[in-house]
């Protein structure tokens, strides 16, 4: 079975919301070490690449669309890491660097193809004004037909209200990746797409797909 998908060529897509680089290092394992209970990974391969809301952006790009990321990030060398990429992949991009704080990271890793352990280096951006990056967003609305805006719960999108309005007020619709236990924050949006967990942690278990639906209705309204 094929399934066809429209052409994207002539979209152009603001996406707003929280980055960070994934990296990933990746060898063998043969022995345990003898300091701890834990293997030694050779390490023979890195990579890093665009995660969380410049994945997103990376995702839209290759369906076509023209994309415009706009997001915090440290003024670091993994920021550059970032910038390079989203430009490379043909995205235009508006990272906000503040020297003060790091561009998040999650180093991963693997050995024969399992996950051995997870770091995560990160400070959120919950503190950080973002005026700068809203007067930015009003800009950029008139050349863009619809906005997503990617939660992952690392300060960028404290500002999701006056983003919300300010593209509905300009006749955009407007996708919610979601996260957190209060969707109050996405009022006005056109389509939120939690996952089941997401879904729950709001509205509670459910137990079936009718109290599910019927749950659903109830947060749309």
């Amino acid at each position: 079975m094929s399934f066809g998908l429209p052409c994207f060529t002539e979209t152009r897509l603001l996406v707003v919301g929280d980055i960070m680089l994934d990296r990933y290092w990746q060898g063998t394992t043969s022995r345990i070490s003898p300091e701890a209970p834990v293997p030694v990974v050779q390490v023979q391969e890195k990579r890093e690449v665009p995660g969380a809301a410049a994945n997103v952006a990376l995702n839209v790009r290759a369906l076509g669309a023209e994309v415009t990321l706009l997001s915090f990030c440290g003024a670091d060398a993994y920021a550059d890491l970032l910038a390079a990429a989203l430009s490379e992949a043909g995205i235009q991009h508006n990272l906000f660097r503040f020297p003060e704080l790091p561009t998040i990271s999650k180093l991963r890793v693997l050995s024969q193809h399992q996950q051995l352990i997870r770091l995560d280096f990160e400070k959120d951006f919950s503190q950080v004004d973002a005026a700068d990056l809203v007067k930015r967003y009003r800009e950029l609305l008139s050349q863009h037909q619809v906005v997503i805006l990617s939660d992952y719960a690392k300060g960028v999108l404290r500002a999701a209200p006056q983003l919300i309005t300010a593209a509905r007020t300009a006749g955009l619709p407007v996708l919610v990746d979601p996260k957190g236990d209060d969707f109050s924050l996405y009022r006005g949006a056109s389509l939120l797409t939690p996952n089941c967990k997401e879904f729950e942690q709001i509205v509670g278990n459910c137990a079936t797909e009718a109290i599910f639906e019927e749950k659903a209705r109830q947060l749309i309204a």
